[in-house]
């Protein structure tokens, strides 16, 4: 499998999730990804450092894929791929 350059992902559907506590972004992502068709890229904006770890959780759990994450501005960008 070849590395995916984060930087250059365009997600289907955005979840902006600054300022909520966990697991508030968790259930968002949990909305979003019902946006978007199998194949394509949800993006979860968060604040919340328990982010990085329940997301990649909740996306082995379920079967979508875990493609990563990139800090910006005070924030995490995360991304996921739907599988099903």
């Amino acid at each position: 499998m070849s590395e995916i350059n984060l930087s250059e992902i365009k997600p289907s559907n955005t979840v902006d999730a600054r300022g909520s506590a966990c697991p508030g972004p968790l259930l968002e992502a949990k909305k979003g990804i019902g946006k978007v068709k199998v194949g394509e890229v949800l993006e979860v904006f968060s604040n919340d450092p328990g982010t990085r770890t329940d997301i990649p959780a909740w996306a082995g759990k379920v079967g979508h894929e875990y493609l990563g994450a990139v800090s910006a501005d005070g924030y995490d960008k995360l991304y996921v791929r739907r599988k099903k």
